[in-house]
């Protein structure tokens, strides 16, 4: 079992990963990826049961996950490649041309970890609900996991795949919904408020769980707590609060950084506050 220490410390290197492989590319989005880093780590690490150099495409006696908020992709990625599904230096080819690390995921490269395009919004609930349904019809007992940005809840085709869910009592899926309150053009609030958004899901017939996302025991404990409650007629949801840009100060709590890239000086100031610990790639 990994610490939270040891969790922590692989944060905070996919943290630097992130500012390095969108200021090199000039593009990308760095503020999602840095407050999910925390969320994803925990779960490639220590939650998933899964085995990197045995990745298939229809993820037959493993866990799989589904990023729908494709565009949070250098966070992935980093996350992917330091859990050991490709090499560590192929970050550096992050949204080059002819690079397998698109801005966006595709699995048109083969790219080991990554089993469907993700980044046109809303679409990613649908896809783990497929998926999850194939396990229990193939008799896989391993469990489903996706990610979803609250700005991406505007969108209608997740609450379709919501209702189909629990109608159809998908209860070896646990998807996880970013709240951060950000999205490109401005505070989720003011451009279209989600209301209560656990009372929402509860209504759609999920279970609802709650985590601080940038807290790693806390991360840990619900993720727990989720795999504890699936198998009983019910899909799980997990509302999970982060910070966008969680980690470095200037970058944190406002949506300037969705998708906006810190310049050579700010590159600098951001990996001072980021240590390194497993080594840049």
């Amino acid at each position: 079992m990994t610490t939270i220490q040891n969790l922590e410390q692989i944060a905070t290197q996919v943290r630097r990963d992130v500012i390095r492989m969108t200021a090199d590319a000039l593009s990308g989005h760095p503020g999602g990826s840095l407050g999910c880093a925390d969320f994803l780590t925990a779960l490639y690490f220590e939650i998933l049961q899964h085995k990197p150099e045995r990745f298939t495409i229809d993820g037959r006696g493993q866990d799989m996950f589904f990023l729908s908020n494709g565009h949070i992709s250098p966070i992935w990625y980093s996350v992917l490649a330091r859990s050991g599904y490709f090499p560590v230096n192929e970050l550096s080819t992050f949204r080059k041309l002819g690079s397998r690390l698109q801005g966006h995921p595709t699995n048109a490269s083969g790219l080991s970890g990554v089993r469907v395009a993700s980044g046109s919004l809303g679409q990613g609930l649908s896809v783990a609900c497929g998926a999850a349904l194939a396990k229990k019809i193939n008799g896989d007992p391993h469990l489903v996991y996706s990610l979803h940005g609250d700005g991406e809840l505007q969108e209608g085709q997740i609450w379709e795949a919501a209702m189909f869910a629990a109608s159809k009592k998908i209860d070896n899926l646990i998807s996880t919904v970013d709240w951060n309150n950000q999205q490109i053009d401005g505070t989720v609030d003011s451009v279209i408020s989600l209301g209560n958004l656990a009372a929402k899901w509860e209504s759609f017939g999920w279970t609802v769980l709650h985590m601080q996302g940038n807290d790693m025991a806390d991360v840990l404990r619900e993720l727990g707590k989720a795999k504890s409650m699936t198998g009983k007629a019910k899909p799980v949801i997990i509302l999970m609060k982060t910070e966008m840009g969680q980690g470095v100060d200037f970058m944190q709590g406002t949506n300037a950084w969705h998708g906006k890239v810190t310049n050579s000086e700010q590159t600098k100031r951001a990996l001072r506050q980021l240590e390194e610990t497993l080594g840049d790639y």
